[in-house]
């Protein structure tokens, strides 16, 4: 009868998923809730400056602040995306449905990816500010930067709705508890009662194309950058390709670098504490 009771409870369908969050220390869960909301209060009004400085100060309506007024923007709307419900889960425990969970997914990730195509592009206005200062005059008109963003927008809901499309047809059952602070892709998928090795397989190696494609066209901009600065042998030079690219080549590092330690990582030790703090970066 025992036996009989947990396979029903098994083949269950599951409506709604409680995100764990920290539930291994919940002796801090006070003190993370008092410190995220001073950390998300700052993030919010710190973006929202940049945004305001931008559009407010015409000397700042140049390409550059114009992609970091984007990229201020998408931080605001990712960030809130997770730290929120996260928020509730230092006080509660929290409860998301499976249409909700993801819904946060394809936001969060949407957003995510966007961040992604608007760092390449913003190494690529750098490679050509720099190395080709009259194509980039050309290039970098307001017409053709406002196009760039839209695609850049475009292409981060695009790919990630066919991540979306493809879990939607996902069945959970069973288990409802993530032991995350939001809808992973990884924790999420654990969780289905079907055979998901190739999806898996699939979603990983898109992601790693698309993201190490990104990451090579960064690389290969910033490369030109070094070689051309290096070409000029002027202190002048090295400081000018500073101001201009250090900031974003620093969060390129970043972004890049939280993605590899926690997306290419042991699915062993993925669900650890260490990989839920990397993550919060």
């Amino acid at each position: 009868m025992i036996h009989m009771e947990i396979a029903f409870l098994e083949n269950q369908t599951v409506a709604e998923f409680f995100l764990l969050g920290f539930y291994d220390i919940p002796e801090l869960h006070f003190l993370f809730f008092i410190v995220f909301t001073v950390v998300y209060t700052f993030i919010v009004i710190g973006n929202m400056l940049i945004i305001v400085v931008v559009i407010r100060s015409q000397r700042l309506h140049t390409p550059m602040y114009f992609f970091l007024a984007n990229l201020s923007f998408l931080e605001i709307l990712y960030t809130s995306t997770v730290v929120l419900k996260m928020l509730e889960g230092f006080l509660q425990e929290a409860a998301i449905s499976v249409t909700g969970c993801l819904t946060q997914f394809f936001i969060f990730g949407s957003l995510a990816t966007a961040e992604c195509f608007l760092l390449a592009i913003m190494a690529y206005y750098c490679f050509l500010a720099i190395c080709y200062p009259l194509r980039y005059l050309l290039l970098m008109g307001p017409r053709w930067c406002m196009g760039l963003v839209f695609t850049v927008w475009l292409s981060g809901f695009m790919v990630d709705g066919l991540v979306v499309v493809l879990m939607a047809q996902l069945r959970f059952c069973g288990n409802h508890r993530i032991d995350h602070f939001n809808c992973e892709f990884p924790a999420m998928i654990k969780l289905a009662c079907v055979d998901i090795h190739t999806i898996e397989v699939q979603l990983f190696m898109a992601s790693l194309v698309l993201l190490f494609l990104l990451l090579a066209l960064i690389l290969v901009s910033y490369g030109y950058i070094v070689q051309a600065v290096m070409r000029i042998k002027s202190a002048q030079a090295w400081h000018k390709a500073l101001r201009t690219c250090g900031s974003s080549l620093l969060v390129v590092s970043l972004i890049y670098g939280i993605i590899m330690a926690v997306y290419i990582h042991p699915n062993s030790s993925y669900a650890h504490s260490q990989g839920k703090f990397i993550m919060l970066l």
